[in-house]
């Protein structure tokens, strides 16, 4: 079939390479445009962007999906079916009708659950044992379409969310390529089971700033969420560390306070301590939390700073 397929991270990748792979005719790319990377803040193309320039496919990257020359163009390429992973985007509807057989979306959660830009952060952050990926037919309403399939995966307790986007990008490729197949044979989606419809909104830096009086799970798997982007943060001796894996403990070290040891780092929440495992400091690499803590001058007790204690 001819498509067009509309992704930007790396994790959209798999499923182009696999549709790629299933035969399929990729006539373009539609993606988000270059984005400011890095301290030099030079504009760097999307991972999509990057995959369609090496395989000589055309790109689109249209500032909105709004743009009336978007619609021209596809209307021009005539796909039969847009695929999509992780665009970035909202669709709008008069592009919906323009492919056959329409937009075909892989979503990282089991709809209705956690509908929005990142599920798999907020699955972690709400502590559910299972999440998975599901395909579906685009309509106007967020994440609300009929169902060509899903899959379930286990949250493991250290799991985090840039571990699990992995794993279900690998493993929805394939769902999107039968979704795709089911879709040229004609197979009918099937409405979204009925449930409580939870959102998922994207995961602001804000919001991952830890506040230590909350209880030791809750800040675990904040933490875990946050990882690896956009980064649970703290404060201490006047400059930002990002906690990027943390471990809970049965010690008990006051709410705030940062205890450093030979071997290990303790932090204190509403609850019990907190073993800080991988950390980066403002303006360092990542390192593990007691090499962090070597950096003091004798050890001892530290208290986090900025938050609701």
């Amino acid at each position: 079939m001819r498509l067009v397929f509309a992704g930007t991270p790396a994790v959209a990748l798999p499923s182009l390479e696999a549709l790629s792979q299933a035969g399929h005719d990729v006539a373009a790319v539609l993606t988000r445009p270059p984005a400011p990377r890095g301290r030099s803040g030079r504009p760097v193309v999307s991972p999509v962007q990057a995959w369609a320039e090496e395989h000589g496919v055309e790109c689109l990257t249209p500032a909105s999906a709004k743009d009336l020359a978007l619609a021209e163009r596809l209307g021009q390429l005539a796909p039969d079916c847009c695929p999509v992973v992780a665009y970035g985007g909202l669709v709008p509807a008069p592009l919906l009708s323009l492919p056959r057989l329409g937009w075909i979306n892989l979503h990282f959660s089991l709809l209705p659950r956690h509908r929005g830009a990142a599920p798999v952060q907020h699955a972690i952050l709400a502590g559910d044992a299972t999440t998975g990926a599901t395909t579906f037919r685009l309509v106007t309403a967020l994440d609300a379409g009929p169902v060509y399939g899903s899959l379930s995966v286990p949250i493991g307790p250290t799991t985090t969310a840039g571990q699990l986007l992995d794993l279900l990008a690998q493993a929805g490729a394939e769902l999107l390529v039968e979704a795709v197949a089911a879709a040229a044979d004609g197979v009918e989606p099937v409405a979204q089971e009925d449930g409580p419809v939870s959102l998922a909104p994207k995961i602001t830096l804000d919001q991952v700033h830890l506040d230590w009086a909350l209880p030791a799970e809750r800040l675990d798997r904040l933490i875990r969420a946050a990882n690896p982007e956009p980064g649970a943060w703290t404060v201490v001796g006047g400059k930002r560390l990002t906690v990027q894996l943390a471990q809970t403990t049965d010690e008990v070290v006051a709410t705030g306070e940062i205890l450093a040891r030979k071997r290990e780092v303790l932090a204190g929440t509403g609850t019990t301590a907190l073993r800080l495992l991988d950390v980066v400091p403002e303006g360092r690499r990542p390192m593990r939390g007691p090499d962090w803590a070597r950096g003091w001058r004798g050890a001892g007790t530290l208290r986090a700073e900025g938050f609701a204690s």
